[in-house]
């Protein structure tokens, strides 16, 4: 998405901020940016939401990058530590351990530099580049894109392009152009990125899925009745944020 953004004549009209996905997060809940591709376990905190274009990061199935990570099998797991880089794949970490794989171990919010953490019958979530190289790593993992396709049916959106203001339908429609293009030329965006611990086109074009389609539709709302019900500690799944904007 970068990679088309970055060489579209959009770039003449905005500021580009680069940082993790947490972090992207707090600084669109303190209104420090407009617009962010943002983890959308934020959604429920924002005062004001407003879904922009037809791209995300979702799965349709595994993501490769967002994974519970262990040396025991899932159910001898006693502590999980919880990557302090993303919100989204926290919450569906919790939503997994409770309502798929059914275990309660003691959940822990990590700080930097905790993947050698991961030993025993302590497991992490890890996202990123990180989690790339984890899986080489750890014998046990448990892809969270592919246990919540397996779960609901559904896939699953990690980020999206969301604001906490109307934007300009027209900045919208050049703006998706620009995200597609991008999209369209995976080729030379992994020429420009050597990455030998992972494929990066196995990545970007059988783990990902970028389009925001009704079906991821579905599955972020299915998320945010979860995300409401842990919110509410209640197991009614009747209600979630209603006044989400898609533009």
């Amino acid at each position: 998405m970068l990679y088309g953004i970055q060489r579209s004549p959009l770039m003449k009209d905005i500021e580009m901020v680069i940082d993790y996905p947490a972090r992207i997060a707090s600084m669109l809940l303190k209104d420090e940016i407009d617009m962010g591709l943002v983890p959308v376990a934020i959604i429920p905190a924002m005062k004001e939401r407003y879904i922009n274009g037809g791209y995300c990061i979702g799965s349709n199935g595994p993501v490769a990058s967002v994974c519970l990570f262990s040396e025991t099998p899932i159910e001898k797991v006693e502590k999980v530590l919880l990557d302090y880089q993303s919100r989204t794949s926290v919450q569906l970490a919790k939503i997994l351990l409770k309502e798929y794989w059914k275990v309660s171990p003691e959940l822990i919010n990590a700080s930097k530099d905790f993947r050698d953490q991961i030993r025993g019958n302590t497991a992490g979530v890890v996202i990123g580049d990180r989690a790339l190289e984890q899986r080489q790593l750890s014998p046990y993992i448990y892809d969270l894109g592919e246990a919540w396709k397996n779960m609901t049916g559904l896939p699953f959106v990690f980020a999206a392009w969301i604001s906490n203001k109307p934007i300009d339908p027209q900045f919208v429609v050049e703006f998706d152009a620009a995200n597609r293009l991008g999209i369209e030329q995976i080729d030379a965006v992994v020429a420009e990125n050597p990455y030998p611990i992972f494929s990066l086109y196995d990545y970007f074009t059988k783990y990902l899925d970028y389009h925001l389609d009704i079906e991821k539709r579905k599955g972020l709302e299915l998320f945010l009745r979860y995300l409401n019900n842990q919110t509410a500690g209640s197991n009614s799944q009747d209600k979630y944020p209603q006044n989400i904007y898609w533009q």
